[in-house]
């Protein structure tokens, strides 16, 4: 068990507030808090458990914080919401038997791709343009909730980005698509949590001191995103992006 001295509190609290921050808008937050976590002593397994905890707590924080501004389609994500509850559920369980490091070449691809798009369509995401699914559009959207909560549980990194760019592209305005995307991975967040709790993959006293400090980076961080809307989360959103391209190809060429 990790000894809980002071420099290990003030680790986990600080880098849970600046993870929290991050991730309430756009995600990533995974990149800080992870390393934050193994920095504290916790074994990789352990680690990622006790992250999917404080995950859940900030993740609810921002959730609410964008539905009381009306920026989540509950219609639409309610739907979608048992789709990503089953996906995670199932990755976090595959996550048992199998590397999730096999998957690190896709992840480059599909964020290169996504980044890539975002800058080519300047825009993009400035106006929603949404109104209603086609059979078409609604057979995608629910793929990805399945698939996307599926590789929140086994692996995680760009989930955030890949969630808001998949309603990006059914015409939500940033912002929208920004709310419904915490929502969902609020979602995965928490059916892994289950999952990784029943494995005894959860660190709770360093989960709960990491998820306070992420509930108030999360206030932090949505409540600036509301104030500013667009023209601060498209540019957070490829900062990420790129920041997510760059520590997976690093850790690829690392290993």
């Amino acid at each position: 068990m990790t000894q809980l001295t002071i420099e290990t509190i003030l680790l986990v609290a600080v880098g849970g507030f600046i993870a929290a921050f991050i991730d309430s808008v756009v995600g990533g937050g995974g990149l800080i808090s992870v390393p934050v976590l193994l920095a504290a002593g916790l074994p990789p397994h352990l680690a990622l458990g006790t992250n999917k905890l404080a995950s859940s707590m900030s993740s609810l924080t921002s959730t609410l914080s964008f539905m009381r501004s009306g920026y989540v389609n509950l219609r639409l994500t309610g739907r979608l919401l048992p789709l990503t509850l089953i996906g995670a559920v199932g990755g976090t369980v595959l996550l048992q038997q199998l590397p999730a490091d096999r998957l690190r070449p896709l992840v480059v691809v599909l964020l290169v791709l996504v980044t890539a798009y975002t800058l080519l369509k300047k825009d993009w995401g400035s106006v929603s343009s949404f109104r209603l699914l086609t059979a078409l559009s609604g057979v995608l959207i629910a793929a990805a909730a399945l698939l996307l909560g599926a590789y929140d549980g086994f692996f995680g990194p760009g989930t955030g980005s890949f969630l808001i760019f998949a309603f990006l592209m059914l015409g939500f305005d940033f912002m929208q698509a920004a709310g419904s995307a915490k929502l969902l991975n609020f979602g995965s967040n928490i059916a892994s949590l289950g999952a990784f709790a029943i494995f005894g993959m959860v660190e709770y006293r360093i989960g709960f001191i990491m998820g306070t400090a992420m509930v108030l980076g999360s206030l932090a961080g949505s409540r600036l995103a509301i104030r500013q809307g667009a023209r601060y989360v498209r540019p957070l959103f490829i900062g990420i992006s790129v920041v997510l391209i760059v520590r997976q190809v690093w850790t690829m060429t690392a290993g």
